[in-house]
């Protein structure tokens, strides 16, 4: 299984050239499976939509990961418990919106289970 994993997404132009290049790198590297890390990906490069999640999955990405910029765009706290592909830390305060993991289907039909974890200083 080919699984690719893409760190932050920062601002439009990072979404740009994810737009731009990942649905012929799935192809041409026959990616099953595809994480990024969208927690900056908004206009100001701090937190994620809705309209750039739904963007993301449109191009073929499985799952998005966050960090500690996931509420900056205070429309997240009311989609993400709603949208299962969107994932939190997992290791937030207890009670946070949202789930930090779940169980995907991958492109070829194999479980994929994703866990996001945030590392502290």
């Amino acid at each position: 299984m080919n699984i690719l994993l893409l760190g932050d997404v920062v601002g439009p132009s990072g979404r740009k050239a994810i737009k731009e290049k990942i649905p012929a790198l799935i192809k041409k590297k026959k990616i099953d499976f595809l994480i990024i890390n969208g927690e900056n990906a908004a206009d100001s490069g701090l937190g994620i939509t809705k309209k750039i999640v739904e963007e993301f999955i449109e191009i073929g990405v499985d799952v998005i990961t966050t960090g500690n910029h996931v509420w900056d765009q205070k429309e997240t706290m009311e989609f993400i418990t709603s949208e299962k592909r969107l994932l939190r830390p997992e290791n937030l305060i207890k009670g946070s919106p949202g789930n930090g993991y779940g169980i995907f289907n991958s492109k070829n039909n194999k479980k994929v289970a994703v866990i996001n974890l945030m590392g502290n200083n």
